[in-house]
């Protein structure tokens, strides 16, 4: 995520990331949406667009696990307690979940509550950061004690990842709390997704109204409430203390944040102050590496690509010419052809699987031979060129025969012929007998001309 040390006194219009330190994509998401490389020679950076001079420090991945993952800065600022020079490279571990766990405490009417991550954290300046009601407190440290019938709801995080924050939980038996299943939606363009809230409220407060709100990406525009359409937007209230906000038919400007409020007897509980679901809606895209025009014999990859990786586990479908390929061992994502041949060439395009009408553009793959290149629409040229100079020749020879041989509706005079024919010396009359050659013979000696052969 693209984040700064202090707050933004104004909404960005966008973040830019760049790879590498060549620019590759703007958005107005502050989260990285692209697939992340381990390889070690590969670096991210980003800035806020308008302030470019100002990037983060350059980063490299070093692993990703379910619970944590492992990061090196180019500069070591970004954890200046495990270096004495700046300019040095350093590594950090981060958790990918934050998660609370209660206790009793050792005074009676007290419990105690434990700001724990995913991965196990070695830096001993490590300290943590508690909101009441998601608002910070100036409680500090990994353990806090809270009266068991507090009613605010708490929440904690690691200072320096602030983003990153646990789930509302009750110090009492009940509070004022909200949580979303997923804090990031990955969907594909024209499928349905589910953005799913739950809460819990004191045991004597009436809810009246549930609705969700779509946060824009302008600042200076008002957030829009969202209101039911069967072909759009459904509301799914049907279970105690959650609700669903359902989008169908997913479209590239659904792309936002999504939070959900709720109306009491006496007011609305606004949670405009905690980041809501941002949901980034994708299209599926074929990439080709090293290219589209290849080579017969180079290993080729095909990789169907979206701009963020989708939140379901997913199966794809590879098609050929809209015909599906039989599935290859361990290349699902991706489809290798190893080596590529001229059988390969064609149009390709992907699907996920539990989406099989949603498929990407096609995009062709080139194949070239030594002697030439080889793509389904050159075969077909070629094979029309042939069959063209094929029935070429065989008019030719045809047009040939008949201009030597009699009308079917005329009849010769032999006399009159000779009579024109002037005497030839003796060694010359074998030349007589080809005036008289029949059909037959006639046909003979024309089947000795040897076939055109055509060259492609």
């Amino acid at each position: 995520m693209c984040s700064s040390s202090c707050p933004l006194t104004e909404k960005p219009a966008a973040y830019i990331w760049y790879k590498n330190r060549e620019f590759l994509y703007e958005d107005w998401s502050p989260w990285y949406q692209e697939l992340l490389s381990s390889e070690e020679a590969v670096t991210y950076s980003c800035a806020v667009k308008g302030y470019e001079d100002l990037r983060a420090p350059e980063v490299s991945v070093d692993s990703i696990t379910e619970t944590c993952f492992s990061v090196t800065y180019a500069k070591g600022r970004m954890c200046s307690s495990q270096q004495t020079s700046v300019d040095e490279s350093c590594s950090i571990t981060y958790p990918r979940e934050i998660h609370i766990q209660r206790t009793p405490a050792e005074h009676r009417g007290f419990i105690r509550l434990t700001c724990n991550s995913s991965c196990f954290l070695t830096d001993p300046l490590i300290s943590f950061v508690w909101y009441e009601n998601r608002k910070p407190t100036l409680k500090e440290g990994k353990q806090i004690q809270v009266p068991s019938s507090h009613p605010d709801s708490l929440s904690c995080a690691i200072k320096g990842l602030e983003d990153v924050r646990s789930a509302d939980v009750c110090g009492g038996d009940s509070c004022w709390s909200l949580n979303y299943v997923h804090s990031r939606i990955c969907a594909l363009q024209g499928s349905s997704v589910n953005i799913s809230s739950k809460y819990s409220h004191p045991d004597y407060v009436q809810i009246q109204s549930k609705c969700w709100y779509k946060v824009k990406r302008n600042a200076e525009e008002e957030a829009e409430q969202l209101t039911e359409d069967a072909d759009h937007v459904e509301y799914d209230d049907s279970m105690k203390n959650q609700h669903i906000l359902r989008l169908k038919k997913l479209k590239r400007d659904d792309s936002a944040e999504y939070r959900f409020t709720f109306t009491t007897e006496n007011e609305e509980v606004n949670q405009s102050d905690f980041p809501g679901v941002t949901l980034i809606v994708t299209e599926l895209r074929v990439k080709m590496s090293p290219s589209a025009v290849v080579t017969e014999g180079q290993r080729v990859t095909l990789t169907c690509s979206t701009s963020c990786p989708l939140t379901d586990n997913t199966n794809y479908i590879w098609y050929l010419n809209s015909r599906p390929l039989t599935p290859r061992e361990n290349q699902n994502k991706h489809l290798i052809l190893d080596p590529v041949s001229r059988e390969d060439a064609g149009s390709y395009s992907c699907a996920v699987k539990t989406n099989k009408d949603i498929s990407s553009a096609p995009k062709t793959l080139t194949v070239q031979s030594i002697t030439g290149t080889w793509t389904p629409a050159a075969a077909g040229v070629s094979a029309a060129l042939l069959g063209l100079i094929l029935l070429t020749v065989c008019w030719w020879r045809r047009k040939k025969s008949n201009s030597h041989k009699p009308s079917r509706h005329e009849t010769l005079d032999d006399s009159h012929l000779y009579d024109e024919i002037s005497p030839q010396p003796a060694e010359q009359d074998h030349h007589y007998p080809r005036l008289n050659s029949s059909e037959d013979e006639m046909d003979h000696l024309y089947s000795t001309i040897p076939p055109f052969e055509p060259t492609v």
